[in-house]
């Protein structure tokens, strides 16, 4: 437990010093990396500060490339692990609204184009998916956790929320979906020590045309992709 403690105070403190740069930069007058630069030094820093040891399968992604990007989700971990993985690809989180009412930090969120859902007010939740839409347009690859929330079962995903396959068949991106696993062994829902012995395992399925659904098939799409998610993920996890 002191070691979680420990790394839960370094942490606050260099998210706000993080938070505190990303704040600084004006978004109008950067360049992308600019815009990125402090986002990314958070993830990474985070996951050298707990010493995840990770493994990461990308399939076909293009490390610069342009997508919506849909992945589980069962740790506070999962944030900076994809920013590490996904480092070149200009990812933006789409989030649920306590993160963005976090001091200094939510501002930060706000600043370096992150978008917050109100998952209890359904007009301010339809207005952030229509805001994720336009950030797939300006050229960022926002990222979804479909199953709203971090899972504390880590024997199979959550049942998965149809907003992030409305924002993937608006934005017109490839999909692409990924699984992880072990990081809510290395630092759970309500997990009281840190434990970095497992490796963060990372997994990119096969790419998705958006084009093979329309907006009606969302459900389909939903049900489709939570049925290759799942299949994926239960093999990844019986590497462990």
């Amino acid at each position: 437990m002191l070691r979680r403690i420990f790394f839960i105070i370094i942490l606050w403190c260099i998210t706000v010093y993080y938070s505190y740069k990303m704040m600084q930069v004006d978004p109008e007058n950067c360049t992308p990396e600019e815009y990125d630069r402090w986002g990314l030094k958070w993830g990474e820093a985070a996951v050298r500060l707990a010493g995840i040891k990770m493994d990461a399968d990308m399939g076909d992604v293009d490390p610069e490339g342009h997508y919506v990007f849909i992945c589980n989700h069962q740790s506070n971990m999962d944030i900076p692990v994809l920013f590490e993985v996904l480092k070149k690809n200009r990812i933006r989180f789409v989030a649920k609204k306590s993160l963005f009412d976090i001091p200094i930090y939510g501002k930060a969120l706000r600043h370096s184009g992150h978008i917050c859902v109100d998952r209890e007010n359904r007009r301010s939740a339809m207005k952030s998916l229509s805001e994720a839409v336009e950030k797939a347009k300006e050229g960022f690859s926002p990222l979804i956790f479909p199953e709203g929330t971090r899972s504390s079962d880590l024997n199979d995903l959550l049942e998965f929320k149809v907003g992030g396959m409305i924002i993937a068949l608006k934005s017109g991106l490839p999909v692409v979906p990924i699984v992880m696993t072990n990081t809510g062994r290395i630092m759970g829902k309500g997990q009281k020590v840190l434990d970095n012995r497992p490796v963060a395992r990372v997994k990119v399925l096969p790419i998705i045309d958006p084009s093979e659904y329309t907006l009606k098939d969302r459900e389909k799409f939903k049900d489709d992709l939570y049925e290759m998610m799942s299949k994926a993920y239960k093999e990844l996890l019986a590497k462990g």
